[in-house]
């Protein structure tokens, strides 16, 4: 018989007594002093049998808004796009998923060579020469390449966009507290970072200039005026990039990034309640041998065949924190597959599809609402996000958005005081004409 868990029975529980020395579950508990000891009974429900819990917590999952049966205009960091089936089918093979640290190469030669494919991807979407094989999150890889700028350079100062994403602007706070590092937030001017304000905090002490593309509002920043600021004074450059918006647009390297990271979450890992996610690490050849977590490369063995192996790191880097340029010392290789899966399933030419119908359909959102009356709250270019003044607060927005089969977009006043009553909307491949439509007219209808 195949059971979902594996029961114990009261033979079980005697074997397990004996086996450890005591006659009963009171005798393993005797040396717990009485007087600290819970004697009543605990506050839950009595146990249910298993065809009555299921149709209960069956009841209380429906309660849910899911995105199957509610159209999203929510991104903020993660997006609701479009999965191939062959993802799931790969991920959910037991040699991927059981996986574990791949120091053995001669065993774990497929875990390896998912890796390098992963890493080769994202150094063609970033423009970059080197890439890691993952990382936690964006915001753990944007803090890690904070923290290398400082060892770098030797400067201890790091000027971040507001409108990089707040919380990895938090996880950098966070990283600069241990590493005595002082963080400067640079203010925004119509939606992307205030080049003057910039200027004005730019001088030799800086270790890094860090830019978000697309930004945190969806707006596209100037990356060369940027660069030309952050080099001025031998500083490094980072730009926080989503790697589906680079299927369009110019990648950072091209623009003289020295780190480019981001959060490869649109790429077939789902929304899933925020997480995990799959952060990726990029950079110029000048920086492979200080790069956080793992490098895969490629060889050949003595017969000739192509063969894969971690490379360019010392094992200190994973093990020993003493030693280690970085203490990340894992990643997230299952959905570093499934990202490489989504990218190979869709192809250049497919990427560059899905990035564009983004585009379109932002705009096409973008023009419907202004068609409605609502206020747009920034001028310049964007990818598939873009900001709506509302006429009462976005919570309650959103609240009635839900009961009309919505899920609405991010309430910015939790972030920046300037834009209360301000909605971040993310329009993906996946949202239709009518939807789109539907939700501009529902969000009108909304009761100040």
């Amino acid at each position: 018989m195949k059971h979902r868990y594996l029961p114990m029975t009261e033979q079980d529980q005697q074997e397990m007594l004996q086996a450890i020395g005591v006659s009963s579950v009171d005798e393993l508990f005797e040396d717990i002093p009485e007087s600290v000891r819970f004697k009543g009974e605990y506050k839950i429900k009595p146990a249910k049998s298993e065809t009555a819990l299921l149709k209960e917590l069956t009841e209380l999952a429906s309660k849910s808004k899911n995105l199957k049966d509610n159209p999203s205009f929510l991104g903020a960091g993660v997006y609701d796009h479009y999965i191939p089936v062959i993802v799931d089918h790969v991920i959910s093979r037991s040699e991927f998923y059981t996986a574990y640290t791949p120091y053995q190469p001669e065993i774990s030669q497929g875990e390896l060579q998912a890796i390098f494919e992963f890493q080769t991807m994202i150094c063609e979407l970033t423009g970059m020469d080197v890439a890691n094989s993952s990382m936690y999150d964006g915001g753990t890889a944007l803090a890690e390449a904070a923290t290398l700028s400082a060892g770098q350079t030797r400067n201890q100062k790091i000027l971040v966009s507001q409108a990089v994403h707040p919380e990895s602007r938090a996880v950098l706070q966070t990283y600069a507290t241990g590493q005595r590092l002082e963080v400067i937030e640079i203010p925004v001017n119509n939606g992307v970072t205030d080049l003057n304000a910039l200027k004005e905090q730019m001088n030799e002490e800086v270790a890094a200039v860090i830019v978000q593309y697309p930004n945190f509002f969806g707006q596209i920043e100037p990356l060369k005026e940027i660069e030309e600021i952050a080099h001025q004074h031998k500083g490094m450059y980072i730009v926080s990039s989503n790697p589906l918006a680079l299927g369009a647009l110019t990648p950072p390297g091209k623009f003289g990034a020295d780190i480019v990271v981001g959060d490869a979450q649109p790429f077939g890992i789902s929304t899933q309640f925020g997480g995990p996610h799959c952060g990726y690490f990029a950079v110029s050849s000048k920086l492979m041998r200080k790069v956080p977590g793992r490098l895969v490369g490629q060889t050949v063995d003595e017969e000739g065949r192509r063969g894969f192996v971690l490379t360019l790191q010392a094992r200190e880097q994973h093990i020993r924190r003493d030693k280690a340029t970085s203490n990340i010392c894992s990643n997230q290789a299952l959905n570093a597959l499934a990202a490489s899966v989504a990218m190979t399933a869709l192809g250049k030419k497919g990427m560059k599809e899905i990035a564009t119908q983004n585009i379109q359909k932002a705009h096409y959102a973008k023009k419907a609402f202004e068609a409605a009356g609502f206020e747009i709250a920034f001028t310049g270019p964007f990818f598939n996000e873009f900001v709506v003044k509302l006429p009462l607060a976005v919570r309650n927005a959103n609240l009635e958005l839900a009961d009309k089969g919505f899920i609405g977009g991010y309430d910015l006043g939790r972030d920046y005081q300037e834009l209360a009553n301000h909605m971040l909307v993310a329009v993906t491949e996946l949202r239709t004409k009518e939807e789109i439509d539907r939700f501009v007219k529902e969000l009108g209808d909304c009761h100040a």
